[in-house]
């Protein structure tokens, strides 16, 4: 059966969903719907040349790649390329082609490194080091079972902290995004990423289909947001955090598992039974926080580079 490899189309809706169910049994860890897909495609910045490609076998969509350059980073030339087939149509040469491509579409718009996270699996790893990427940093996905009923109680903001959601500030997000610019700049990672652009992160972040603003908590200090968690929900039963961070000043003073805590708390009330999250195996702090909560490793990927001219 011939695989042939092309550029998703977004008016489609079976390419829609057939890209959301590949990435659903290859990652379950992360959210993304046909709904989500579709508006990132529309929101996504000219400069980014974002290009979701599938690959089609007998009219069945069973891989995909998500490629774009890293428009946030301050060094031109940065490329990203994520390769998921359907475990059920492995070794077909799906993931070949779809590498092939995103390569050749991220070296046409002046990529010169390129990154791909790859699942921490002999196969997965072998493929990406055949073909001259190197193993860099790792991540874990993490999940917890809301519905067991072991979250740590609740406990009563600090004198002088103000716990909001993230809806209370649908009239004016610019605070959240001053918030979000700064801590992301603290996370861990191969491209420093500076988010500077409110226009865009409006588009991209605040107004993502999945981000839920009700079910993200702000704690306000002294009348600023000085930490928060950002939420983010598939329609169904499993709730993710995307983003817990607190500004500098304010470090030191549990700000992120009181944010964190009550955002859990009120997912599972609204009716959530699974949390997934992510954190870079590097960022101890986090990985503290949720360990407290009852998070579990589920899974882990290993952030792959590749500087284009080498093999």
């Amino acid at each position: 059966m011939t695989v042939i490899v092309r550029d998703l189309r977004p008016d489609a809706r079976a390419d829609l969903e057939g890209f959301a169910r590949v990435r659903h049994h290859a990652l379950p860890y992360v959210l993304l719907t046909a709904q989500s897909l579709a508006h990132d495609l529309t929101r996504m910045r000219p400069d980014a040349h974002y290009r979701p490609l599938v690959a089609v076998a007998d009219g069945e969509v069973i891989g995909t790649a998500q490629v774009h350059l890293s428009h946030e980073s301050a060094e031109p030339g940065q490329g990203n390329v994520n390769v998921y087939v359907h475990p059920g149509h492995t070794r077909r040469g799906a993931g070949t082609l779809l590498l092939r491509a995103a390569e050749q579409h991220l070296a046409a718009h002046g990529a010169v490194r390129l990154y791909s996270w790859v699942l921490d699996e002999p196969g997965n790893r072998a493929f990406a080091e055949l073909r001259g990427y190197r193993a860099s940093r790792s991540a874990h996905f993490l999940r917890l079972d809301l519905a067991d009923g072991t979250l740590p109680p609740l406990q009563d903001p600090p004198p002088g902290v103000e716990l909001r959601r993230g809806s209370d500030f649908a009239a004016d997000p610019r605070p959240l995004f001053e918030l979000d610019a700064e801590t992301t700049v603290d996370e861990p990672s191969d491209v420093d990423l500076e988010f500077t652009d409110y226009q865009a992160w409006l588009e991209e972040t605040w107004r993502h289909p999945l981000f839920d603003a009700e079910l993200t908590t702000v704690a306000v200090v002294d009348g600023r947001p000085a930490a928060f968690t950002a939420a983010r929900t598939d329609g169904g039963t499993r709730y993710g955090t995307v983003m817990t961070g607190t500004a500098g000043a304010y470090r030191g003073r549990g700000l992120a598992k009181l944010v964190k805590n009550d955002s859990l708390h009120r997912a599972r009330a609204a009716g959530y039974t699974q949390a997934l999250t992510g954190n870079d195996t590097g960022n101890g702090p986090m990985l503290a926080v949720n360990e407290w909560f009852g998070y579990e490793v589920c899974a882990t990927e290993v952030r792959h580079v590749r500087e284009l001219g080498r093999s």
